[in-house]
């Protein structure tokens, strides 16, 4: 088996069929896209050479694009903050409080992230009407004396659903990531260290969250890319609304090339998201290094 895996030839012969997929279905799209964002147009009309002209439309002739885009980024902060939070919790609650006995807890917790999106933002919007079907937010609301509210009438409202939707389907898979790099820690470690004095927060602060550094950086960086695309929740939530104040660049950019058939203007849009991801892991990469070198 070695010398097999040690000859060159059978190497290339084993990678080449998936290296070749990767090419056709990754690779090519991408640089497909990154062709047409310097492009006009559509097939049926034809396309025209712009240049960077699609670039300078976006970030100054276009404030629906730069409304979508800050909506994108604060949802990303917001989720990716709620995220790491709350499964950094559960994470230390399945080890320093549960220990073998939550395994129950980590499948109930993780369940909601098998569920379709679409199928949990159409529950989180039933829990939240209001009217003839009102959902079960409101009748807690007019239990205790309180008016309904309207939860998807407003900007903040839709946000605060959209975000608790979020937080309720993926904090259990963050706890289950966490919870894997927390049990990478020596337990003589901890041990030592409580003789010591730290104890309780000090433990947590001092001792686990450097050691569990690495896999809470590879959190964030997943975390942030995957919220700053979110696009179906949102669109099945609220359809960006009220009006498009809360459609992300993902859906404007969903608009742009399939519904106004703009597919120059639409990969320019996903090429600035593209970047806005690869600018904040590169940042969060270097933030870390440099921690690491001090």
């Amino acid at each position: 088996m070695k010398n097999v895996f040690g000859d060159r030839k059978t190497i290339i012969i084993l990678l080449a069929p998936t290296l070749v997929l990767y090419v056709l279905l990754k690779v090519v799209p991408v640089l497909w896209s990154l062709g047409l964002s310097f492009f006009e147009g559509n097939s049926l009309r034809g396309f025209e050479f712009v240049g960077f002209q699609n670039f300078v439309t976006f970030f100054t002739n276009d404030p629906a694009a730069i409304q979508s885009l800050w909506v994108s980024v604060i949802f990303a902060f917001l989720a990716t903050a709620g995220q790491i939070a709350l499964g950094y919790l559960l994470a230390l609650l399945y080890v320093f409080v549960l220990r073998k006995g939550s395994a129950f807890v980590r499948t109930a917790v993780f369940f909601p992230m098998v569920l379709p999106t679409v199928a949990v933002a159409l529950l989180f919007r039933s829990f939240v009407a209001v009217g003839d079907n009102q959902g079960p937010v409101n009748d807690l609301l007019n239990f205790f004396g309180l008016g309904s509210v309207e939860f998807l009438a407003s900007t903040i409202g839709t946000m605060a659903v959209a975000l608790a939707m979020t937080f309720w389907s993926s904090m259990g898979f963050y706890a289950v990531l966490l919870y894997t790099g927390l049990l990478d820690i020596p337990d003589e470690l901890i041990e030592s260290a409580r003789l010591d004095g730290a104890n309780g927060f000090k433990l947590v602060r001092h001792i686990i969250v450097p050691l569990s550094a690495p896999i809470l950086i590879s959190s964030l960086i997943f975390s942030f890319n995957s919220t700053l695309k979110v696009f179906d929740s949102l669109l099945a939530l609220n359809n960006g609304g009220p009006g498009t104040s809360t459609a992300p660049l993902t859906l404007y950019m969903y608009r742009t090339a399939f519904e106004y058939a703009e597919y120059g203007y639409g990969s320019t849009i996903a090429l600035v998201l593209t970047l806005l991801c690869l600018v904040f892991t590169l940042a969060v990469f270097r933030s870390s290094s440099r921690k690491v070198d001090a």
